[in-house]
């Protein structure tokens, strides 16, 4: 079913996939000849959709798509705020860092023999 508020269709989608995360699916779509995108969370026993083909609502689906990765990968919600923002920030530089001083990345000497 169409749902035709983003609002509702994404508290929709977050109560559908918490009441059943094992066997919810999120999608998108994007229709090029009609210049449209459908977002579409289902499992199997309800399906939810959203239509739009207004380009001020990539955020909204930049939102809750932001919303679902975490959902779907560990089961947990990212932190809102200023904070979430900052942890996004270190968890990105810290493995360039790592990497840089990783233990045995240096050439280690030839044994001859």
């Amino acid at each position: 079913m169409y749902v035709e508020d983003f609002e509702a269709f994404y508290e929709q989608a977050v109560e559908l996939y918490k009441a059943r995360p094992i066997e919810t699916r999120y999608t998108i779509k994007f229709r090029h000849k009609e210049g449209k995108v459908v977002l579409k969370v289902t499992d199997d026993r309800t399906c939810l959709k959203y239509k739009t083909d207004q380009q001020v609502d990539l955020r909204k689906i930049e939102r809750i798509t932001s919303i679902f990765f975490p959902l779907m990968a560990c089961g947990d919600l990212p932190p809102e705020g200023a904070e979430a923002g900052q942890a996004g920030q270190q968890q990105a530089a810290a493995p360039a860092r790592g990497a840089a001083q990783a233990p045995g990345s240096a050439k280690k000497p030839r044994r001859r023999g």
